[in-house]
């Protein structure tokens, strides 16, 4: 293992140790921001919505240059950064706080909760500063880092939200930095929608009040409704049923009882109707003593770039580079907001691992070394295709 991938490595498990949960990030804000002004890094600064950035200056080449649109032809600069790239990795993590982050190191792997989703994604945000340092290697534009908060979850994708608010249209493109999914270039936003459905009736005492309805009882009907829903197989559509809670003792007809939807498709029309049935749905589930509410809680917009969009065709190229074989993907992640709004944008991953979003989660060790060239290459190349 060369130096580079160990020092990426012991700044994962750092990053890792500090609890980052969706809206609590600002801990492990902080500490990358320290960092990142150890580094000597331009600009250093923590947004509104906790976001930090930091500047590696370019050698201001190319300033007339445009950035490339999402059909792969040029276009006219925004209100953002002229000539610089965008390279972001998201700080939080699916654990509450109380969650035992204890990580074991294996010769081959690496076991802890978050570490690959995203710390290690967090940590090669520096990796990319020191393998361009180590290299000597001067971009052409200004490069902008930036860990970001709210990709998990209920966050919405509040965090690249704020950073595409800040830099619009300018930057040439938006790299997302993923821990895990090495070989794979989601290229493509899959539209999400999720649902907050909440029942409540008057409730009252399991015995005596007999045969009034219950709001668990509802609920868990409905619930068994949406499940059978006939999904397509194309596009690819899924139905997810992720928190359910309700009631006040097993004595007791519930008053109130609710659960979280995931609804999510490849195609936008298809998430449209498939949403149209649910509150279809859930209107049919009203009768008297029975209300039923259902709040939109998270929207993720698609869209995507086609696989032969010049940013596509060298992420593949760079992944082939460095020995790996590319698999051009669709995913929920936070190149979803700035694909949406047509800019070109590519989430990458640094290695492989599993378990993902469990206790269990771990990262491989041996193809790191390779997904870190391949992060080098495509950020290195970025200003030659536009």
């Amino acid at each position: 293992m060369d130096d580079l991938t160990t020092r990426v490595l012991d700044l994962a498990l750092a990053i890792q140790q500090i609890p980052a949960p969706t809206f609590h990030e600002a801990e492990r804000a902080e500490f990358v921001r320290l960092h990142f002004a150890g580094e000597g890094l331009a600009d250093v600064a923590t947004d509104s919505a906790d976001n930090v950035y930091a500047r590696l200056a370019g050698s201001g080449r190319h300033h007339e240059t445009a950035r490339i649109s999402s059909k792969g032809t040029s276009s006219p600069k925004g209100k953002g950064p002229d000539n610089a790239l965008v390279v972001s990795a998201h700080l939080d993590t699916v654990f509450p706080s109380g969650v035992d982050l204890h990580s074991e190191r294996e010769p081959e792997r690496i076991l802890a909760p978050g570490i690959g989703d995203n710390s290690l994604g967090v940590a090669g945000l520096f990796g990319l500063v020191w393998a361009l340092r180590a290299r000597r290697l001067v971009l052409p534009g200004d490069l902008w880092l930036v860990a970001n908060v709210c990709e998990e979850g209920l966050g919405n994708l509040r965090g690249i939200r704020a950073v595409v608010d800040r830099f619009g249209d300018g930057p040439l493109a938006y790299i997302v930095l993923e821990g895990m999914a090495l070989g794979q270039v989601y290229h493509c936003g899959l539209g999400v929608r999720r649902y907050r459905i909440t029942i409540r009736t008057p409730g009252g005492h399991s015995w005596i009040d007999y045969g009034q309805p219950s709001a668990i009882h509802e609920l868990t009907a409905l619930s068994t409704r949406l499940a059978a829903l006939d999904l397509p197989r194309t596009p690819r559509s899924t139905l997810n049923i992720g928190v359910i809670s309700g009631g006040s003792s097993v004595n007791t007809i519930a008053a109130e009882a609710m659960l979280e939807l995931d609804l999510r498709s490849e195609n936008a029309v298809t998430l449209e109707a498939l949403a149209g049935q649910v509150e279809q749905m859930v209107h049919a589930a009203r009768k008297p003593g029975v209300t039923v509410e259902s709040d939109l809680i998270g929207q993720r917009p698609s869209g995507g770039l086609p696989a032969e969009h010049p940013l596509v065709r060298v992420a593949q190229e760079c992944l082939r580079a460095a020995g790996v074989e590319p698999h051009l993907n669709i995913g929920s992640t936070d190149a979803n907001l700035p694909l949406s709004l047509g800019l070109p944008s590519v989430t990458i991953g640094l290695t492989t691992g599993g378990r993902a979003h469990t206790v269990q989660e771990f990262i491989n060790l041996p193809p790191l070394e390779k997904g870190l060239e391949q992060m080098l290459c495509l950020v290195s190349r970025v200003w030659e295709i536009v």
